[in-house]
């Protein structure tokens, strides 16, 4: 392996300009690479072509990395994504023009983690029911509102789907308010229950029939793309709560809306949709939460996709976005490489 003063001279861009100055990236990757920095807003084709035609690594933090635009990366060699999901970029065309893709698994676990134990337990103390109905025109009568959604934790099964980084910190965190906590991952070796001390379910459908908390935490793939439909909901304990914190396609939100109606579900907390940023037409949950519909009151709570988000975490988006680009455009290294067969 080279040394890093043998080491060839690279160019990184980041075309978002997400940062008043590059100190920082030029501080990791070091003297021998040049960082540059776009102004686009919405997509690659907003960068100019003498940009693209200089970059040897590609960090991308909200765009997308579709095939159209590989072209215009000649010398193209590593795309870092500056988040924990990887499926706006176009894996099998990098793959084809031999570019490795990355990832950042390893920021923002404390926050998502927190904030989807954060909306269940919301939901399920009456925390937004009394909000949402105590600044209502008139009030709630000052005492208690009957719901079906009001649980103690110890009487719950809290169900994490996808026990990764972020899962098992949900995991964690629900097991230390009390819940007993269950999950079904297929990728997970055996032991994993034993040493988190929680209950394994072998199969989905296992999960989703003792799981009072439902709590999204898989990486949207092909095989985890519209994993959670009506069929799944309804195997759920009745009156059980939704959370999603990871990506809005795997979770079918009509017939979340449906099962949260005919009042099978009793509440659901979404960090994330199926587009994002929504646009017309709207999923007609979105549309009866914002318009304030009765039948959402206290039940319902969505949140634009900001689990990740204190200053810390977007300090950790930064450096380690910059420190995979170093490890695997600079010293070769497979840091956090994502598979061009990985689902």
């Amino acid at each position: 392996m080279q040394t890093r003063n043998d080491m060839p001279s690279f160019a990184v861009l980041e075309p978002e300009g997400l940062y008043p100055d590059c100190e920082l990236e030029r501080r990791v990757l070091g003297a021998g690479v040049r960082v540059l920095q776009g102004g686009a807003k919405s997509g690659l084709d907003e960068v100019p072509d003498d940009l693209c035609a200089q970059a040897d690594g590609l960090m991308t933090l909200r765009m997308p990395v579709p095939a159209d635009q590989l072209a215009r990366f000649p010398r193209l060699k590593v795309v870092v994504r500056m988040g924990v999901g990887y499926d706006r970029v176009d894996r099998a065309a990098c793959a084809a023009r031999g570019i490795t893709v990355c990832n950042v698994p390893d920021y923002g676990t404390q926050e998502v983690a927190e904030f989807a134990v954060l909306l269940a337990l919301a939901l399920r103390r009456g925390l937004l029911l009394y909000h949402d109905t105590q600044r209502a025109d008139p009030p709630a009568p000052w005492t208690v509102v009957p719901s079906a959604l009001v649980r103690r934790q110890e009487a719950q099964t809290f169900g994490v789907l996808g026990l990764g980084r972020i899962g098992t910190a949900a995991a964690l965190r629900a097991k230390a308010l009390g819940y007993r906590v269950a999950f079904h991952d297929p990728h997970l070796p055996n032991g994993a229950d034993r040493a988190l001390g929680i209950a394994r379910a072998r199969t989905l459908d296992e999960l989703l029939a003792q799981s009072d908390v439902l709590s999204i935490h898989a990486p949207l793939t092909r095989a985890t793309r519209n994993l959670v439909g009506e069929r799944e909901l309804r195997l759920l304990p009745r009156n059980a709560v939704v959370v999603n914190t990871a990506r809005g396609p795997i979770l079918d939100v009509d017939a979340l809306e449906r099962c949260l109606r005919d009042g099978h579900v009793a509440g659901a907390g979404l960090d994330v949709v199926p587009e994002e940023p929504p646009r017309e037409p709207l999923p007609s949950l979105l549309r009866a939460y914002r318009a304030r519909e009765d039948w959402t009151v206290g039940r319902v709570v969505i949140t634009p996709h900001i689990a990740f988000h204190t200053p810390e975490a977007w300090d950790d988006i930064r450096l380690k976005s910059a420190e995979t680009m170093r490890d695997v455009l600079v010293e070769g290294l497979r840091t956090n490489v994502i598979p061009p067969e990985a689902d």
